[in-house]
């Protein structure tokens, strides 16, 4: 594999840095949508409740607990099903148990999807329903070839090396033609290691108050190509 270019860190996109793109990956929570609008912050109560529930915990302890696994596990219900052997099922039915109706339609993200030459994915640490529901209210739905989702991930979710593979073995993705865009940046590790162009997606005006301080950690990593609060007008600039 040849390696890509470096490509320096900048909030502006380069249509020349993206030409011989045919491959474009998107995480679904807090990417296609913008973090403010809170939508994650429904499923991450129930999390939490979850938790609380299972473990007999006040709020205040199984909030903890939670980010606890979701930091070593990379999902909460990676760090339940290890320590715990909760039902995956069971989970992933009670936190998405969620209301759709804060996101709206989004035409202007649909049209710079849509334009968009090659294919288009979404890659997911939630599952297929919560997924297709989403982009669905957004009016997305249509602009993908497929969601690749935890289920298919074997519940091994990103930032594992081996769920990355799988996801390009089954849909043939060559590293060096695509990229990867997320609100994670240790989620961005591994594309950039496999060749993959990096976009991270951050709160509007890139703030810092939003999440856990540990998910802003990498932020201003080397594996972090581009940095953007605007996924639409980003994806604009490369048109």
């Amino acid at each position: 594999m040849t390696a890509q270019p470096a490509i320096k860190q900048t909030a502006e996109a380069d249509r020349r840095d993206f030409s011989d793109v045919r491959d474009w990956v998107f995480d679904l929570d807090n990417t296609l949508y913008p973090r403010h609008t809170n939508l994650f912050a429904q499923i991450d109560e129930r999390m939490t409740s979850f938790v609380a529930k299972l473990l007999s915990l006040p709020p205040e302890e199984a909030r903890v607990r939670q980010k606890d696994f979701y930091r070593r596990y990379g999902t909460t219900l990676r760090g339940l099903m290890s320590e715990h052997e909760v039902d995956p099922d069971a989970f992933l039915q009670y936190v998405h148990d969620i209301d759709y109706s804060r996101l709206l339609p989004d035409p202007e993200l649909g049209a710079e999807i849509k334009a968009l030459p090659g294919r288009k994915f979404i890659f997911t640490n939630g599952d297929r329903g919560h997924a297709e529901r989403t982009a669905r209210a957004l009016g997305i739905l249509d602009h993908f070839e497929d969601i690749f989702d935890l289920v298919a991930a074997d519940l091994l979710p990103k930032p594992a090396s081996a769920t990355y593979d799988k996801f390009m073995g089954l849909h043939r993705v060559d590293a060096e033609h695509a990229v990867m865009f997320e609100d994670l940046a240790r989620n961005l590790e591994v594309p950039k290691r496999l060749g993959m162009r990096t976009v991270l997606i951050v709160p509007r005006n890139f703030e810092t108050t939003f999440g856990d301080v540990w998910e802003h950690e990498g932020r201003d990593g080397e594996h972090i190509d581009y940095v953007t609060d605007d996924l639409t007008a980003f994806l604009r600039a490369i048109h």
